[in-house]
């Protein structure tokens, strides 16, 4: 049982974030960090691993600037190795852009099943697994909360505002994991150590066969023209009932046009 655990490198959230001037998109010029979101696909790519009797876990990562640091917490953990595409084309780069960078970097290391957080902390838009699985062709489950996998077959509870839903599907498949699904493991002092000499293999656009124009900035279909700070909000008002306030209120619920 091979499984590819797609993980993000974001700004550490020990230091506050900051936006790029000119594109007005996240600064990711300091140090990178591990998702935390990320921790908890890991730990159950680790465990479904373990239960199919072996096979590996291998890391897929889009970063900036070579940046593999972040990697290293994850392959302490026990991922065997780690696949990260760079290049300064990909800076800017959308939602559906990281998807199409992700699916050519998994067709090339054939994986039985991918793993993905449910979202990213640094931006919440949570399309990036069901696009991964739309351009991979697979079938996709998002927010689980539980996964096995018996004879052949995802089995997952997905997570509902009801409850859960109890859904199968065949492998290969793209399964998002609710933070909670597992408890992260902490990585060993011998994890550690055997994390720097596990193989961290980095390719660019062009390895992929990607047209640089078709992502990053320039493929972009999403552009942030404007960042403004949010209002403050105004004080309420304060109405002291001597004797009329239910007549001031319901002018207020009139103003505002709820009755």
């Amino acid at each position: 049982m091979n499984i590819a655990a797609c993980v993000k490198l974001v700004p550490s959230a020990d230091e506050p974030a900051r936006l790029d001037p000119e594109s007005k998109t996240l600064d990711r010029s300091g140090d990178l960090v591990l998702d935390e979101s990320d921790t908890y696909s890991v730990e159950m790519a680790l465990q479904l691993a373990e239960s199919q009797g072996g096979g590996e876990v291998v890391l897929v990562s889009m970063a900036p600037r070579s940046e593999t640091s972040g990697l290293r917490t994850a392959l302490a953990m026990g991922a065997a190795r780690a696949f990260v595409i760079s290049d300064p084309a990909l800076a800017g780069s959308d939602a559906l852009s990281t998807a199409k960078v992700l699916a050519s970097m998994i067709r090339r290391i054939e994986v039985d099943l991918v793993l993905c957080a449910t979202e990213s902390t640094d931006g919440y838009t949570g399309t990036v697994p069901v696009q991964l699985a739309e351009l991979l062709g697979y079938p996709s489950v998002s927010f689980a909360k539980h996964v096995e996998i018996c004879d052949g077959l995802i089995r997952a509870e997905r997570q509902t505002e009801q409850g859960y839903d109890d859904v199968t599907c065949p492998l290969p498949a793209v399964v998002t994991v609710t933070a909670g699904v597992v408890e992260p493991r902490y990585p060993t002092f011998k994890g550690i150590m055997g994390a720097k000499s596990k193989a961290i293999t980095e390719f660019s656009l062009a390895d992929l066969e990607i047209q640089p124009d078709s992502v990053g900035a320039a493929g972009a279909r999403q552009v942030v023209v404007s960042v403004e700070a949010i209002a403050a909000r105004a004080a309420g008002e304060v109405v002291v009932d001597q004797g009329a306030a239910e007549e001031r209120v319901i002018a207020m619920l009139s103003e505002w046009k709820v009755i």
